[in-house]
């Protein structure tokens, strides 16, 4: 039987298939990729099914998208509380507390994530414009997400936080950067991201650095070494400096059009 690889995440689907059932990604349309070597990622058709695990996940929209997700029995998909959009007055939920509350409290961050337990049917969405990015995950594989990108995460995939000090300047002007943290162990999960406007991924050599605007940060593999420089830049007899995010492979990064500095103290 033919098989056809999905572009996204590599996942193999039949010959007939037009989207990917891992990721939900168009499989009959090439990837669009820049000279420099960034792809876009691949926007969800409007009414795009996929799953995972026991589960389905359906896309509806595209402007401001939702996922409405089909929970099967044993699973469940943890969240922030705000992003839940409805859900069936069966679907249990319950909290996932992730420690550090107070620093996380003062930072703007939630220290509590939201559970919904199968069976039951729920749906999530972001207040803004943007896509989905799913990012089906493997074991073994580890990838850190920029504070307020999260949307929902498979619950076998653990979850912690790391602050980045070195940000403190250039996003907030205060205490720094938080990023999510998100590794899977033994068995495979499924992370989704919430980009605002569109949400591109470039995968760096091993030592290949990137500069990238602080906002536009959105994801990177643990493997990428994220750092603090500036940029200096001569006006006349005096000069000034452009205080940026140094992205150092081996690894992909994704980045977000829109530049969105969430307010923090």
């Amino acid at each position: 039987m033919d098989r056809i690889e999905c572009q996204w995440c590599h996942s193999h689907n039949t010959g007939e298939a037009t989207t990917c059932a891992t990721c939900g990604a168009p499989l009959d349309v090439r990837d669009k990729v820049s000279e420099a070597g960034w792809r876009e990622a691949p926007r969800l058709r409007d009414m795009t099914e996929f799953r995972f695990s026991t589960s389905i996940c359906q896309v509806e929209g595209e402007l401001v998208p939702v996922a409405e997700i089909s929970l099967g029995q044993g699973d469940a998909v943890y969240f922030e509380h705000h992003v839940l959009l409805w859900k069936d007055e069966a679907t249990p939920l319950s909290q996932m507390n992730i420690g550090g509350g107070m620093k996380r409290s003062l930072a703007g961050m939630p220290f509590l994530l939201t559970l919904a337990h199968g069976p039951g049917r729920v749906a999530f969405s972001r207040d803004a414009p943007g896509e989905l990015v799913v990012l089906p995950m493997h074991p073994g594989m580890e990838i850190d997400v920029r504070e307020h990108a999260f949307l929902l995460a498979s619950h076998g995939i653990s979850y912690s936080f790391v602050r980045i000090k070195g940000l403190a300047n250039i996003l907030y002007g205060g205490g720094g950067m938080y990023m999510d943290r998100f590794v899977t162990a033994g068995d495979p999960g499924m992370m989704m991201l919430h980009g605002y406007g569109d949400v591109l991924e470039r995968t760096l050599a091993a030592g290949e650095k990137i500069v990238v605007e602080p906002g536009a940060f959105l994801y990177k593999d643990s493997t990428v070494t994220l750092n603090t420089t500036q940029l200096p830049i001569k006006t006349g007899m005096l000069g000034r400096g452009m205080f940026m995010a140094e992205m150092v492979g081996p690894g992909r990064v994704g980045i977000q059009s829109m530049y969105v500095h969430h307010q923090s103290n």
